[in-house]
C-alpha cells in the first residue's frame, strides 16, 4: 500500500458515505455534515494527487465490479495533476457549501448529488481503462446536472440551462464513446496499457482524435461548443459553479491530453495545429463575450471559455512541437497549460464563491444594480479583488505566471524554424494570447469598479450584509491558493514540469527555487522578486506623500449637483466603447426609443435604450439546427395521427422496403 491508494480510496469511501449521508440525516444538519464529507474527500483526492505527480502511481484491476468492463483505476503523475486541482477546489466549496446551501439546497437530492460529484471528479483522472472512464464519466455528467437543476422551482431560466447542458453533454459523450471504442476495437482490449501497445492506421488515429476532440472540447467549453457553459454555471448553485467551472472543465483538456499524448502516443501537426487555433479562437471570443456583459456569474462563464481556450493553446502548440521533434520547447508549452490549468482553478474558485456571495447577500447578479457593496461586505470584496488581480495576467496576478511561460514557448516557437504553419499561426496565437490579457484587464476592472465600488444603485445592493463565517473561510482557502501560485509558483512549478517533460519526453522544461529558469530557451523571470520591487515602490510613493495634509474636494459633477448613484458608469455603459470597437464580431440589437412632450417634438421627456448581445456563433450555428429539428418535430407530429391502422401500414411499409433493399444488395 502506497499514499496514492489509502488517500484515493479513503478519499472515496467518504465521498460516497457523504452522499448516502445526505439521504438520512436531518435537514438542519445535512449540510455540515455534507460539507465534511466533500472536504475531506478533496482533502485527501489532493493528498493522493500530489503523491502522484512526485512520482507514487497505483493501479488496481477490479474485473467482477462492474459487468463486462469491470474496472481499473491507474493514478500517474499526469492523472495526478488533474487530480490534486479537483479536490482542492472541492475543499473550498465543501467549506463554503456548509454556509450558502439554505432555502431549497438543503434538500436530499441537491445534498447527495455534491459529494457523488466530487467522487466523480476524483475518478476520472484516476481511470485506467477505457470502460471505467466512460462510466465515471456519465456520473460526472449526470450528477453535475442534478446540481444545475438544483433551483429550477425558483428561476425558469435553470430548466433552460439543465436541457443545454443535457442535450450538449450527452451529444459530447456519444462522440467520446465513438471515438474510445474504435481506439479499444483497434487494441483488443480496453485498457489503457493495451492501447498503448495497439497499432493502427493514420486515419483511424485521426478520426479518434477529432471524436474525442469533440467530445472532450465541449466539456472543456472551447468554441463552437461552448453553448452550455454561459447558461449552466449562471444557474448553478455558485459553489456548485466553482467546482464544475474551476474543476470539471479541466477534464475536458485532460481528455484530449491523455488520448492525444499518452493513449495515441502523438501525432499528426494538423491535430494539434486545430487545438491551438480553437483555443485562440476561445480564448477571445470568450473574454470579449465577458467583457461586454453585465450578468456576473455569465461574465464568469465566459471567462472560463477564454482560459480554457489559453489551455488549449499550450496544449496544441506542444503537440506542434513534439511533432516536430522539439521536445524541449513541447516540454515548456505543456508545463504552462498545466500551469494555467492550477491557477485557472485558484481565481475562478475565488471569484464564483464571491459572486456567490453577492448572490446570497443582494439576491442579484446584475452589475448594473450593484455597487456600494464595499463598506457593507469588506470581505468579500476584498476576496473578489484579489480574484480579479489574479485573472488578469498582471503581475503579480496568478495568470500572470502561466500566461508569460506560455507566451516564452510562442515566442520562441516561432524563430525555432519548425514549419510553414507553425511560423503563421504561432505569431497569430502570440498576438491572440496578448488581446485576452487586456481585454481581461478591462474585463475585470469593469466588474469590480462597477459591482463594488462608488454608490449603490438598488436597494438590495443597499440592504446587502457580509456572509456567513463558512462562505468566508471557502472564499479564504481559495484567496490563499491564489496568492502562492502568484508569489511562490515555484512550490508546484517543478513538479509540474516534471509531469509535462513525462509526457513530452523531455527534461523538465523549468526549473528554481525563487526565480523561474527556462531550460533549454532563454528566459527568467521571478515572481518573488517582482512583489517585492512592487512593495517596495508603493512604500516609497507613500512614504512621499505621507507628509503632504490631506484636501477634501467635491467630485466634478458638470455643474449638476451632487453625484448620485443614477450618474455612475453601470457595466453597460463602461464596456460600450469596447463594444464599439468589436461591433462587426458581436453585431448587438440596439433600440432607442424617445418620447416627446405633448407640446413640441423639440422637448424630450424621456429616453428608453435597450441592447441585446446574442452568441453571435450560437446565432449562426445553433439556431439553424434548432430550427430544422423543429421543422421535423412538426412533420413528425403530422404523421402520428393517432391511428392504429396508420401506425401498422408504416410497420408494413418499412418492413417491404427492407426486404426490397436487401433484395437489391445481396
Amino acid at each position: 500500500m502506497n499514499v496514492v491508494q489509502v488517500a484515493l480510496v479513503a478519499a472515496l469511501v467518504v465521498g460516497f458515505g457523504g452522499g448516502v449521508a445526505a439521504l438520512v440525516v436531518p435537514r438542519a444538519a445535512r449540510p455540515a455534515v455534507v460539507g465534511a464529507c466533500v472536504v475531506a474527500a478533496g482533502g485527501l483526492g489532493s493528498v493522493a494527487g500530489v503523491a502522484a505527480m512526485s512520482g507514487v502511481s497505483w493501479s488496481v484491476a477490479l474485473p467482477r465490479l462492474l459487468p463486462l468492463t469491470g474496472v481499473e483505476l491507474a493514478v500517474d503523475p499526469l492523472g495526478g495533476v488533474f487530480l490534486a486541482v479537483a479536490g482542492a477546489v472541492a475543499v473550498a466549496a465543501g467549506v463554503y457549501g456548509i454556509g450558502y446551501a439554505r432555502g431549497g439546497l438543503d434538500g436530499r437530492a441537491v445534498q447527495a448529488s455534491f459529494p457523488i460529484f466530487v467522487v466523480s471528479l476524483l475518478l476520472v483522472p484516476a481511470a485506467g481503462s477505457i470502460g471505467t472512464l466512460l462510466v465515471c464519466w456519465e456520473l460526472m455528467a449526470l450528477a453535475s446536472l442534478l446540481l444545475v437543476l438544483a433551483e429550477h422551482g425558483q428561476r425558469a431560466e435553470v430548466a433552460s440551462a439543465g436541457r443545454w447542458y443535457a442535450v450538449m453533454t450527452h451529444l459530447g459523450f456519444v462522440a467520446i464513446l465513438i471515438g474510445l471504442l474504435v481506439l479499444a476495437g483497434a487494441a483488443g482490449d480496453g485498457s489503457f496499457a493495451a492501447v498503448r501497445e495497439s497499432t493502427r492506421s493514420p486515419a483511424t488515429a485521426g478520426l479518434v482524435f477529432v471524436l474525442c476532440l469533440v467530445g472532450f472540447g465541449s466539456k472543456a467549453g472551447i468554441l463552437p461548443l461552448h453553448g452550455w457553459l454561459p447558461r449552466a454555471h449562471p444557474e448553478a448553485p455558485s459553489h456548485v459553479s466553482a467546482l464544475m467551472s474551476a474543476a470539471m472543465v479541466n477534464l475536458g483538456v485532460y481528455g484530449i491530453v491523455r488520448v492525444g499524448f499518452d493513449l495515441l502516443g502523438g501525432g499528426a501537426s494538423w491535430w494539434w495545429l486545430t487545438v491551438l487555433v480553437l483555443g485562440a479562437a476561445s480564448g477571445v471570443y470568450g473574454i470579449l463575450q465577458a467583457a461586454v456583459g453585465s450578468d456576473l456569474k455569465r461574465l464568469l462563464g465566459y471567462s472560463t471559455t477564454e482560459n480554457m481556450g489559453l489551455v488549449m493553446v499550450g496544449v496544441g502548440a506542444s503537440g506542434m512541437f513534439a511533432a516536430g521533434g522539439d521536445e524541449v520547447l513541447a516540454a515548456l508549452a505543456l508545463t504552462a497549460a498545466l500551469l494555467h490549468v492550477m491557477a485557472h482553478a485558484a481565481f475562478k474558485t475565488l471569484l464564483f464563491l464571491a459572486a456567490g456571495s453577492v448572490l446570497h447577500a443582494t439576491g442579484t447578479r446584475d452589475l448594473d444594480a450593484l455597487g456600494g457593496l464595499r463598506p457593507v461586505m469588506p470581505l468579500t470584496t476584498a476576496a473578489f479583488g484579489l480574484g480579479a488581480l489574479a485573472a488578469s495576467a498582471l503581475p503579480p496576478g496568478t495568470a500572470f505566471v502561466s500566461e508569460w511561460v506560455l507566451l516564452q514557448a510562442l515566442v520562441h516557437g516561432s524563430g525555432s524554424g519548425s514549419g510553414v504553419a507553425s511560423s503563421l499561426v504561432l505569431p497569430v496565437a502570440v498576438g491572440a494570447v496578448a488581446l485576452t490579457a487586456g481585454l481581461a484587464v478591462a474585463t475585470f476592472v469593469k466588474a469590480f469598479g462597477v459591482g463594488f465600488l462608488a454608490r449603490p444603485r438598488s436597494a438590495a445592493s443597499a440592504a446587502a450584509h457580509e456572509s456567513p463565517p463558512t462562505m468566508l473561510v471557502g472564499m479564504g482557502l481559495a484567496g490563499l491558493a491564489c496568492i502562492v501560485l502568484a508569489v511562490v509558483p515555484t512550490l508546484v512549478l517543478p513538479a509540474v514540469a516534471g509531469v509535462a517533460g513525462g509526457v513530452a519526453g523531455s527534461a523538465p522544461a523549468v526549473t528554481g527555487t525563487v526565480t523561474i529558469e527556462l531550460a533549454g530557451v532563454s528566459g527568467a523571470m521571478s515572481p518573488l522578486l517582482l512583489v517585492a520591487a512592487l512593495a517596495a515602490a508603493t512604500a516609497l510613493v507613500a512614504a512621499l506623500v505621507s507628509g503632504r495634509a490631506a484636501r477634501e474636494a467635491r467630485l466634478w459633477d458638470c455643474g449638476g449637483g451632487p453625484v448620485t448613484a443614477r450618474m455612475e458608469y453601470t457595466a453597460t455603459s463602461f464596456a460600450e466603447p469596447l463594444q464599439r470597437v468589436f461591433d462587426n464580431v458581436l453585431e448587438p440589437d440596439q433600440d432607442v426609443d424617445v418620447t416627446h412632450h405633448d407640446e413640441s417634438r423639440y422637448l424630450v421627456r424621456a429616453v428608453a435604450y435597450r441592447r441585446t448581445l446574442r452568441d453571435r456563433v450560437e446565432h449562426r450555428l445553433y439556431e439553424p439546427v434548432l430550427s430544422a429539428a423543429a421543422g421535423w418535430g412538426r412533420v413528425g407530429r403530422r404523421l402520428a395521427t393517432g391511428s392504429v391502422h396508420l401506425y401498422l401500414g408504416y410497420g408494413f411499409a418499412t418492413l417491404c422496403g427492407l426486404l426490397v433493399l436487401l433484395a437489391v444488395t445481396r
